[in-house]
């Protein structure tokens, strides 16, 4: 089967297409990844280098409940993975609150008012509930009291998808909040777990991590799909996907900086955006394939990392913050992840996330400005004195997160029934191929049941039915929608 099946080819050397690459390789096939990144494999789980000192694109811890996952990782990075201890804090109304909170640590921090609120909040939401509540506001109103809302939930939430909560759905509440919120880690801090229970994915003490960087694990991906054979192209953009029929396959067209050349293949794996694939095909998918394609938004991401004299400013891995009159969303602490990110001694790194649109006056702004801006909130923030920064870098990620609008189901629906009735041999994975807004666990495991379909010559597995926790859902399990997750919808729509 393995040299009937081959070439293939990978559009994509994120944590999806490697790992299909690296599995396809292992098998006898040959696999051809096409990433158009000059420099750099993992997509949205590289390490970026800037004069020695190493970073993510917003942080990625290596734990997943699928065993599966965990073993690639060790096998691809065998001594090179960190455990390293879970710190992170939350910030709002000028304190920090450590998270998972600790139910003494937080009642003394909130202070006897505010914990008196808290409870007396929580206990009028629940005599009196709203009724079947719209919103996602009114959902955790509902669950957790207004004030556990206002300080845990709100500023965050609304930074992240750049809508109010009123604006979004309690379909995706009820789905995403389920033992996992910042407002139900103070509820399960003051109710301490039994040993019988679950451990919720995110709350985890501690993870992997590898020493010089999620980037580390993917070069060593693409290190062994060459030796193995395979192909691992960068700074190749995909131009066009031409489907020849069952016995001729595909011709990928992609071009460099000075080139075009033609691929063929047997077979096409994508974790391109889905928004985009539509338009690269041919024959051209329907006009309402490629309508709703046109249709299918994404919330982008930039980062502003800080280099600092200072080691011991503060020990976490990240802080949220909770603030509205900061526009950072989230901290991270680099040197707290892992101390060779940072090569210097006495010197940190500090990534300010920000949430935004593409073209929007965030993005828009110059470097500078942005560097300018960061540095002024850490200094507010009490996280790092500005005086101490001397060097900064700024990366802007389009295409960060999956946007989800009321018609958003509808549209995946649309492209991904008529992709497979038209291209029998072209398979989507990963977060953007799949517009699934989920980790590099669950990006990799849709890409280990697309090698082992196409290895079986069988459609054992529906990829859509990969949880957010990297999980295989049966068809009809519940809480899933038609594209297998949880997804936060405008108001006013149910799946």
């Amino acid at each position: 089967m393995p040299s009937e099946l081959g070439p293939v080819a990978v559009i994509g050397a994120g944590p999806a297409g490697l790992t299909a690459a690296y599995l396809l390789s292992k098998a006898g096939v040959h696999a051809t990844v096409l990433e158009a990144d000059p420099l750099y494999v993992g997509g949205i789980s590289r390490t970026v280098q800037h004069r020695g000192y190493g970073f993510d694109i917003g942080g990625h811890r290596f734990f997943s409940k699928s065993q599966a996952v965990e073993e690639l990782w060790t096998e691809l990075l065998p001594k090179d993975l960190l455990e390293r201890p879970r710190s992170s804090r939350v910030y709002y109304d000028g304190k920090y609150f450590s998270y998972p909170l600790k139910p003494l640590e937080a009642l003394r921090t909130l202070g006897p008012v505010e914990a008196a609120r808290c409870v007396a909040s929580y206990a009028a939401a629940r005599l009196r509930p709203v009724p079947a509540p719209a919103n996602f506001e009114e959902w955790v109103v509902n669950q957790f009291g207004r004030r556990l809302f206002e300080i845990f939930f709100k500023t965050y939430t609304e930074k992240v998808w750049g809508m109010p909560c009123r604006e979004i759905s309690a379909d995706w509440a009820a789905q995403r909040i389920k033992g996992l919120s910042l407002g139900s880690a103070v509820l399960s801090a003051l109710r301490p777990r039994r040993p019988e229970q679950a451990v919720i994915k995110t709350l985890i003490d501690s993870f992997r991590y590898p020493r010089r960087g999620p980037g580390m694990l993917w070069e060593a991906a693409a290190t062994q799909i060459r030796a193995l054979g395979g192909e691992v192209r960068l700074g190749r953009s995909v131009t066009r996907c031409a489907y020849e029929g069952p016995s001729d396959g595909w011709v990928v067209t992609h071009e460099g900086a000075a080139d075009e050349q033609r691929l063929h293949a047997r077979h096409v794996i994508s974790t391109a955006p889905l928004g985009r694939l539509p338009a690269l095909l041919a024959p051209a998918p329907s006009e309402a394939t490629l309508g709703a394609a046109q249709q299918l938004r994404y919330r982008d991401f930039l980062i502003v990392v800080l280099m600092a004299r200072a080691s011991d400013t503060f020990t976490d891995n990240w802080v949220y913050i909770q603030d509205p009159r900061v526009k950072v969303g989230r901290v991270q602490n680099f040197k707290s992840w892992s101390p060779e990110l940072v090569p210097e001694p006495g010197c940190a790194s500090y990534g300010c996330e920000y949430f935004c649109q593409e073209g929007d006056g965030l993005w828009a702004s110059s470097d500078a400005d942005l560097i300018a801006l960061a540095k002024r909130e850490l200094q507010w923030l009490g996280l790092v004195d500005g005086a101490t920064v001397f060097d900064a870098v700024v990366v802007r990620q389009p295409k960060a997160y999956p946007v989800y609008d009321e018609h958003y189901t509808r549209h995946v629906e649309v492209i991904r029934r008529d992709l497979a009735e038209r291209y029998p041999t072209l398979d989507v994975v990963g977060r953007n191929g799949m517009h699934k807004y989920n980790n590099q666990d669950h990006s990799m495991m849709t890409a280990m049941l697309c090698v082992d379909n196409l290895l079986s010559g069988e459609r054992r597995w529906d990829l859509w039915r990969v949880n957010q926790d990297a999980e295989y859902h049966e068809a009809g399990s519940a809480g899933a929608d038609e594209g297998g997750r949880a997804v936060p919808r405008a108001v006013g729509t149910r799946a």
